[in-house]
Order: C-alpha cells, then sequence, then structure tokens
C-alpha cells in the first residue's frame, strides 16, 4: 500500500478551504501550514494563457529526504498492517517512512526540533512549531507537517482538507490499487513534481489542462536538493546532555567536558 493524494487543477478554486481545515484539526500556528495554496499567474505559457493554484502538502516520498536527515537516535518500532494483521520492525529516528501505508510521519514525542528534516525537504512542506516544547528533551520546538491525516483514515474517515474541499478537487487513497480513484487519476496523467536533481518520488500529484500544468510544474517544481544544517543536527543532539548539565549545576568548562560526557552516552 502506498497512499497518496490527487490535486485536481481542473476542480480547485483556490478557496483555501483546506488549509483553514488543516490548521483547525491539527492546531497548526497562524504564521505556519502543514499545506498551502498558491495563486499562479495569470501567464503565458506555450499552450496559452493560465491562471490556476499550487496546492501544496508533504508529499509522503518514496525515498524522503527529511528520514536520513533527522538526527534523533533511533529506537526500534514495530509497526502493523491495518488490512492484514502483519508486522514489521525497523529501526527508526524521529521522523520515519511507515512500511505498510507508505506514509511519513513524526514522532513529535522524540523530535529534537532542531530543523534538520525541514531543511532538507526540497518542497518545504516542514517546519518547526515553536509554540511546542519537548520539556525532557528541550530544543526549539517540535517538527511539524502534512500526516495525511492518518489518525482520521485509520478511523475511516478521510483527510480534513479532503473532506473539507469545496469542489472535491482533493482526492485521497491507496496508489497501489488499481481499482482507486487514485490510481485511476495516474493512470490519466497525474504527475508528481519532480525534476533531474529532485526526483524522490512525490506521491501527492497533480492533474489538470496541458496549460495549468505547464504553469504548475514550471514555476513550483523544486529544481535542486537542499542539505540539512550539519551544526544545526549536531547542536540538537548535544541539547539534552547541555540540558542535563545545566540540571546539575555545573557550568564553564567543567560542564562542557559532562555535556561531551551525556552525549556520547546517548549514542551508545
Amino acid at each position: 500500500m502506498q497512499y497518496g493524494m490527487i490535486i485536481d487543477l481542473n476542480r480547485c478554486v483556490g478557496c483555501h478551504a483546506c488549509t483553514i481545515a488543516c490548521k483547525a484539526e491539527w492546531e497548526v500556528p497562524a504564521d505556519k501550514g502543514r499545506n498551502w495554496v498558491h495563486r499562479l499567474g495569470p501567464s503565458n505559457t506555450p499552450e496559452g494563457l493560465a491562471s490556476t493554484y499550487y496546492p501544496g502538502l508533504c508529499n509522503h516520498c518514496n525515498e524522503p529526504s527529511c528520514v536520513p536527515a533527522c538526527p534523533a537516535d533511533t529506537i526500534e518500532k514495530t509497526f502493523k498492517d491495518a488490512k492484514t494483521g502483519k508486522t514489521k520492525t525497523m529501526e527508526v529516528a524521529a521522523t520515519y517512512k511507515d512500511p505498510f501505508n507508505g506514509t511519513v510521519q513524526i514522532d513529535k514525542d522524540r523530535c529534537l526540533g532542531c530543523g534538520a528534516c525541514a531543511d532538507a525537504c526540497p518542497y518545504g512542506a516542514r517546519y518547526v512549531n515553536t509554540d511546542l516544547v519537548n520539556e525532557e528533551i528541550g530544543g526549539e520546538g517540535v517538527a511539524d507537517k502534512c500526516s495525511y491525516c492518518m489518525p482520521r483514515v485509520e478511523q475511516g474517515l478521510d483527510p480534513a482538507c479532503v473532506q473539507t474541499c469545496l469542489a472535491n478537487a482533493r482526492i485521497f487513497g491507496d496508489l497501489d490499487d488499481p481499482n482507486s480513484e487514485v490510481a485511476k487519476y495516474v493512470k490519466k496523467g497525474a504527475v508528481g513534481l519532480t525534476s533531474a536533481a529532485v526526483n524522490i518520488g512525490p506521491n501527492s500529484r497533480y492533474y489538470g489542462n496541458k496549460k495549468d500544468m505547464h504553469l504548475l510544474t514550471s514555476t513550483s517544481t523544486p529544481m535542486e536538493m537542499p542539505s540539512a544544517s550539519l551544526r544545526r543536527s549536531l547542536m540538537a543532539r548535544m541539547k539534552p546532555g547541555f540540558n542535563k548539565a545545566k540540571n546539575l549545576g555545573f557550568l564553564g568548562l567543567a560542564g562542557a567536558v559532562l555535556v561531551k560526557g551525556l552525549s556520547e552516552d546517548d549514542q551508545d
């Protein structure tokens, strides 16, 4: 199974109901977004004058660049297939790709809030919610993004943005099921925003007429892979040790030595 979403540009009216529903469902800060709608055009294209929208969200990629960028220590996690009951145990960091439904998720209880995953996403689909802080870990907040509303999906509901879309422009389902509506859209020509440098298998895809699709792909396709900040990742790994040292009352050189030792212990 690979969950995916189709955005039908022929239907989208740019009303922003999807973004508002997402903010309400997940208590997203007003200045942040797990999804977005950007207006494109009017602009000339080889196919004629075009005006459309770019409704963006996490692409739950086949090879997500955010997953290897996460500096959190890995733990053993067991996943379960909701349909078959089959299980699989994997070593995962705070962000990971579910082996059964294909979605990319964040373990917010373990997120260091460093933003390395956000830096690594070529689609700009992640942000750090500074309103949330893991007290034990510290950090500057907790990473957040579209989760395809998996808690809702597991209850048999559509993602909040799909349910709220007034024009039925958002279609959600299993891309691996040839009988699903999303799979049929792919057969009709729905595509992800990929380039030679950014070809990591996005599973949020777009469908529309030639001129609107040309406008979308020419303006909104990422053309290079970003890289996560190594310094930010290293500082995030040291933060828990620093907090422990501070709580024990160590300062200066002694505190620095203790931080180094605790950081090494955390990796064992």
